[in-house]
C-alpha cells in the first residue's frame, strides 16, 4: 500500500469531522502559544469542561442504540436532575451526603420520566428527533411555572423579595459544590485533574459497557439496528426502545448533577433549553451516527468538542482586542452543532 493510500485510509477511518476539529485545535494551540496564552490554563479548562459534560454526551449512546436516534429530549432528564438537586438542598443536605441524595432523587425521577417519554416516542416512530426537540422545549417551558409556584422555603433557594419562587441561579457553595472534583484531586502546576469526577464518569461508562454484553443489552442494540430481524428473534422492540430511552433520560439527570457540582451553580428556568444540542453534536463528531454509537464515540467527541470551546475564547481574545468572548462562543458552539448534524454516518462526510 502506497503512502498516499495509507493517508487516504487513515483520513477515511478517522472521519472528516474529527480530522477537521483536530487540525483546528492544533492550529489554535499554536496561535495561543505564539500569543503567549498560558498552556496550563488551556489544558486545565479543557479537562474541566470534558469532565463536566462527558456524562451528558454518554447519555446519547443508549438512545441511539435502542433505535430512537440522538436524544433531543435530553432536557426531560435534565429537569429530573434539577428537581433532585433543589429537593436535596431544600431538605438541608450538604456535602457528599447531599450530592448522593440529589443523585438518587434525580436518577429515580429520570427513570420514571424516561419510561413515560419512551412510550411517547413509540407512538411517533420515524419522527423521534423532531418530537423529542418539541418535548424538551415544552417541558422546560412548563417547568418555569413549577419553579415559581412550588412552596420552597430554603432562604438560599428562593427570591429575597417576596420570599416565593426559586431563583434563576442558585449557588452550591454552601451545599455540595465540587464534591467530586475535589475528591482525590491531583494538581500539577496550574493543571488540576478532577480525579473523583473522572472516576465516577469512567465507572458509569464501564457499567454501561458491561450492560452492552448482557442479554438485554444485545437485544436492545439489535432492536435499534434491525427492527424486523429483532421481532423475528422474539425481541419486544417497543420494550427495548422504552428501556433505552429510560436509561438515556436517567443518565441525563445524573449528568446535570455532575455538571452542576463542578460548575458550582444550579441554573433553572430556560437554562436547560438548548443543552441537548452540544451533547448530540459531540457524540456525532466522535464518530457516531443516528443508528450506531458507542461509549468511545461519546468520550472522543466530548473531548474534541469541549476542548474546542475551552480554548477558542481565550485564544481569540488574545488575537482580537475587545471582549467578544460570548459572540465567539456562540459562533463556535452553534457552528460545530450545525457541522455535526450535517455529517453522514460514522463521522464521515455523506460521501461528498
Amino acid at each position: 500500500m502506497s503512502l498516499r493510500e495509507r493517508v487516504s485510509k487513515s483520513v477515511s477511518d478517522l472521519g472528516l469531522p474529527r480530522l477537521t476539529v483536530i487540525l483546528f485545535l492544533v492550529s489554535l494551540f499554536i496561535v495561543g502559544g505564539i500569543q503567549g496564552v498560558p498552556l496550563g490554563d488551556l489544558v486545565n479548562s479543557s479537562i474541566g469542561r470534558f469532565s463536566m459534560n462527558a456524562l451528558l454526551t454518554i447519555s446519547m449512546v443508549p438512545a441511539i442504540q435502542c433505535g430512537i436516534g440522538p436524544n433531543f429530549g435530553l432536557p426531560v432528564g435534565i429537569i429530573a436532575g434539577l428537581i433532585g438537586l433543589v429537593l436535596s438542598m431544600e431538605m438541608g443536605f450538604t456535602g457528599f451526603p447531599g450530592f448522593m441524595v440529589a443523585s438518587a432523587l434525580g436518577l429515580s425521577l429520570g427513570a420514571v420520566f424516561g419510561v413515560l417519554y419512551g412510550h411517547l416516542v413509540n407512538r411517533v416512530k420515524g419522527q423521534e428527533m423532531m418530537v423529542g426537540t418539541y418535548v424538551g422545549f415544552a417541558v422546560v417551558s412548563g417547568m418555569c411555572m413549577f419553579w415559581l409556584l412550588m412552596p420552597f422555603r430554603h432562604p438560599r433557594l428562593i427570591w429575597t423579595l417576596g420570599g416565593e419562587g426559586l431563583r434563576v441561579t442558585i449557588s452550591l457553595s454552601d451545599f455540595f459544590s465540587n464534591v467530586l472534583d475535589n475528591l482525590l484531586a491531583i494538581k500539577i502546576g496550574a493543571i488540576k485533574f478532577p480525579t473523583g469526577l473522572v472516576l465516577c464518569v469512567g465507572l458509569i461508562a464501564a457499567l454501561y459497557r458491561l450492560f452492552e454484553y448482557t442479554r438485554a443489552g444485545i437485544a436492545m442494540d439489535l432492536a435499534g439496528q434491525n427492527e424486523q430481524f429483532a421481532r423475528a428473534a422474539g425481541i419486544n422492540v417497543e420494550r427495548m426502545r422504552v428501556t433505552g430511552t429510560a436509561m438515556s433520560t436517567a443518565m441525563g439527570a445524573l449528568g446535570i448533577i455532575f455538571y452542576a457540582q463542578s460548575y458550582g451553580f444550579v441554573q433553572l428556568y430556560t437554562a436547560p433549553l438548548m443543552m441537548a444540542f452540544p451533547a448530540v453534536a459531540a457524540v456525532l463528531i466522535g464518530g457516531a451516527s443516528p443508528k450506531t454509537a458507542s461509549i468511545s464515540n461519546a468520550l472522543v467527541g466530548t473531548l474534541l468538542f469541549q476542548t474546542l470551546l475551552a480554548i477558542t475564547v481565550p485564544v481569540s481574545q488574545s488575537v482580537i482586542s475587545g471582549d467578544i468572548s460570548e459572540i465567539i462562543r456562540l459562533i463556535v458552539s452553534n457552528g460545530m452543532v450545525l457541522y455535526a448534524l450535517t455529517r453522514g454516518p460514522g463521522g464521515g462526510n455523506n460521501g461528498s
